[in-house]
């Protein structure tokens, strides 16, 4: 692609996030949404592959259903209470519209069906970032809603978990497995949105750092399919000592930064006296710990034949900048003893 043309799409990105980020009125965060939308659509169709077209077809479709929903629900609050807004809304039925609208956009389930599909029709740049820029837009304005009734995001949530955890098991290709993992990730952080917003944004923020780290360690090693992790301890050692460690964190087990979030989360829902529905959430965190651990084989215990294609790969010099991945994997996995200042930093 253009790097002029590259330039202005990227700009267009961050332009539309932007302006939904600095909106109170509705008609602008639609707008900054579409911008978005529209800004990531050819870097999704770039490679003109069919899978990479229908990904990109399949992607256009759900996120222009969900502005369409937005825009009509934002219309109806502004006939039934006068409000554009987006603090403002106090009616049931847009609100529950424009919660479904915006879990349809970042992939919540059961709205969930696109995610995996359009994840694996795309490069892992590209993928990297759906999975994770795409993301703060549409939470930017969950964070903002108060839900009329709180039994709607909470069954999104527990949902999320589990469709998360039992759609990953079966799967060898890496994108739908991290588009799980992201479903699942994302059912956490809507469980206790609306006890607690701040961990909420804990919660996105560890998931943007693990996942930023897992996309960057597959695309160095070009790896997309469970077999391909074979070969990945003869290209980069070090990186494959590394990445089952990065897998474990998402998966939330303690000393990792993965164990954060879900720590806090288990422990404020405990405190507002849904301990059925933190046990539910913690058992789900297992189906995907399941899928982690099969990754982690894969990569580490399992040797492909030494033949001359898997052994000549690590005298090639990778193009690809070292530094990105190398903070965030130490981010990944060393934020755990910060927990206090972190929590400080996002309460206040």
């Amino acid at each position: 692609m253009n790097p002029y043309i590259l330039a202005i799409l990227l700009f267009g990105l961050g332009l539309g996030t932007t302006i939904t980020f600095a909106s109170s009125h509705w008609l602008l965060a639609w707008m900054g949404l579409e911008m978005n939308t529209l800004a990531i659509l050819p870097l999704m169709a770039q490679h003109h592959h069919p899978r990479a077209v229908e990904a990109t077809t399949k992607y256009f479709l759900t996120q222009a259903t969900a502005a369409a929903m937005l825009l009509f629900a934002s219309t109806t609050n502004a006939w039934l209470t006068g409000q554009w807004e987006i603090q403002q809304m106090t009616h049931p039925l847009p609100t529950t519209i424009i919660i479904l609208a915006l879990a349809l956009k970042i992939g919540l389930a059961p709205l969930h069906a696109w995610l995996p599909e359009v994840l694996q029709g795309l490069d892992l740049t590209t993928g990297l970032i759906l999975s994770t820029w795409q993301k703060l837009a549409p939470f930017a304005l969950l964070l903002q809603i108060n839900p009329v009734t709180p039994t709607i995001l909470i069954i999104l949530g527990l949902v999320s978990t589990l469709i998360g955890g039992w759609g990953g098991l079966n799967q060898t290709q890496l994108r739908k497995i991290l588009a799980y993992s992201s479903i699942a990730h994302l059912g956490w952080m809507i469980l206790i949105l609306q006890f607690s917003p701040s961990l909420t944004l804990l919660a996105l923020l560890t998931y943007l750092i693990m996942t930023f780290s897992m996309f960057l360690a597959f695309k160095l090693n070009n790896s997309t399919t469970l077999n391909t992790l074979a070969v990945s301890s003869t290209k980069t050692p070090i990186i494959t000592s590394l990445a089952p460690l990065i897998l474990l964190s998402l998966g939330g087990l303690p000393p990792l930064t993965g164990f954060m979030p879900k720590w806090m989360i288990l422990q404020e829902l405990t405190k507002q006296d849904l301990a059925s529905i933190a046990t539910i959430a913690a058992l789900s965190a297992l189906l995907s710990l399941y899928f982690y651990l099969r990754l982690s084989y894969a990569m580490t215990l399992t040797i492909s034949p030494n033949n001359l294609t898997g052994t000549t790969p690590w005298r090639l010099s990778s193009t690809q900048l070292a530094t990105p991945l190398a903070i965030a994997i130490s981010m990944a996995l060393c934020l755990l003893p910060l927990t206090p200042a972190i929590l400080t930093l996002l309460i206040f």
